[in-house]
């Protein structure tokens, strides 16, 4: 059941019309329904519990689909712990109330200061994916006088069948040890006493809406995580990843309840490991839209151009994925009998500046609000301030309230982090910007 329904005041986030909050926030603007976050990890976590126990399994919600600190202390009172790629990511978990106990940390990068930060919290592993990065790890915990808790990612050369730019299990992929380096890279890992190898983790891509994938993947963690224990290694763990899709357009709904089944023919009951799971954007996608006014209607040469005030350095996707993001007016839904094409363009100077080519809309004006559906993930986190455009705001709404969990900066803010090096002195129009006042609604 989608969070975003019409009623006589328009399009609402449950209760709360989104025209309401374009209002007093300003557009663009993220809105993210925390009920319909609820819903989809209790959905996920309640499917595990009843295939393989509460006891026997742990859900870290992918960060990187959505980092703010509202959604997370959402998902941490429901009792999700957190999977994290940066230093930045584990701060933000860690103030939201996930403890790092729960806290996986994966990642082809890890600086010795990300891996220092995480082992003075505490976390409950890293998952490494090459040999040089076990190394550092064992150099850094060897310093501090502790041993760290690591798994190894294995890139089991499975094919997620998603999109090319999301794929991270096949071979010729970044990411993982290699499965058939494993008995070179256990034979080093024998000299590295700063580490405890817990188990094994992998992840073969996001949006996946296929069963094989997992099938042929978890089939072969648990083949390689017994072989693990005849040679002796005392492993207890492992992080199945995450992937599971959402719709967006007319992908096959995901069956979080066949996944669970299939997760305890292919692992529960072949081994007896913990284990984790990663879900990032089914959790959060569908929960979030991003509202948008238009600025003009431009009568293209072969069809009608709407351009509206959100731009691609404020939802990528389309422009980097070739995405598609459903689009509805907040004012009513439009009538199959009144429907036009048009382009959907925001204001940045690229061609690549484009959300949607001939889809059918109601007639819309300047000044009216639409909505871009499946937002929650990969939105507001991939943002950036292209054309020194000022970051979105970004709201949660519970019921009939709403707040902004993160306000939108004036420029004043923005060019407060940079400055003109001292030889060249101070240009006039910087001086002249500070002492501007800022217009914008800022929340």
């Amino acid at each position: 059941m989608t969070p975003f329904t019409y009623n006589d005041q328009g399009l609402c986030a449950e209760s709360v019309p989104l025209a309401e909050i374009a209002e007093q926030v300003g557009t663009p603007v993220y809105v993210y329904s925390q009920s319909a976050i609820e819903a989809a990890y209790d959905r996920f976590a309640n499917a595990l519990t009843a295939e393989l126990g509460a006891e026997r399994t742990l859900v870290c919600y992918a960060m990187k689909a959505n980092s703010n600190v509202g959604v997370l202390a959402a998902l941490a009172a429901r009792g999700a712990g957190a999977d994290i790629v940066s230093e930045g990511e584990l701060l933000r978990a860690l103030a939201a109330g996930i403890p790092a106990s729960r806290i996986v940390y994966p990642g082809v990068g890890k600086t010795r200061q990300e891996i220092a930060t995480a082992l003075q919290a505490g976390i409950h592993q890293f998952n490494a994916e090459s040999l040089p990065e076990l190394e550092q790890i064992d150099a850094v915990a060897r310093e501090m006088g502790v041993r760290a808790p690591v798994a190894l990612r294995i890139n089991p050369n499975v094919d997620a069948r998603t999109h090319h730019k999301i794929t991270t299990g096949r071979a010729e992929d970044k990411f993982g040890i290699d499965a058939d380096a494993l008995p070179e890279v256990t034979e080093r890992l024998r000299q590295l006493d700063a580490i405890q190898l817990t188990g094994l983790a992998v992840h073969i891509g996001s949006q996946v809406t296929e069963e094989e994938p997992f099938r042929q993947a978890y089939t072969r963690m648990a083949e390689l995580y017994r072989w693990l224990q005849d040679e002796g290694w005392p492993v207890s763990r492992i992080d199945l990843g995450g992937g599971l899709g959402i719709v967006y357009r007319n992908e096959p709904a995901p069956d979080v309840e066949g996944y669970a089944r299939l997760v305890r023919e292919t692992v529960a009951e072949t081994t007896d490991a913990q284990l984790t799971f990663e879900p990032g954007r089914h959790l959060v996608g569908n929960a979030g839209v991003l509202v948008t006014r238009t600025l003009y209607l431009k009568q293209g040469r072969v069809r009608p151009i709407l351009v509206v005030d959100a731009a691609m350095n404020d939802l990528i996707r389309p422009a980097l994925y070739e995405a598609w993001h459903d689009l509805k007016p907040v004012a009513r839904e439009g009538r199959e009998d009144e429907l036009v094409q048009m382009d959907v363009v925001g204001p940045v100077c690229e061609s690549a500046d484009t959300f949607a080519r001939a889809r059918p809309l109601p007639p819309l004006k300047a000044g009216d609000l639409v909505a871009f559906f499946s937002a929650g993930a990969y939105g507001a986190v991939m943002a950036s301030g292209y054309n020194s455009r000022l970051p979105v705001p970004e709201v949660m709404v519970q019921g009939d309230q709403f707040a902004i969990v993160r306000r939108r900066p004036t420029f004043q803010e923005v060019l407060s982090t940079e400055q003109v090096p001292g030889w060249l002195g101070r240009p006039a129009d910087v001086e002249a910007a500070d002492a501007t006042e800022d217009t914008r609604k800022t929340g």
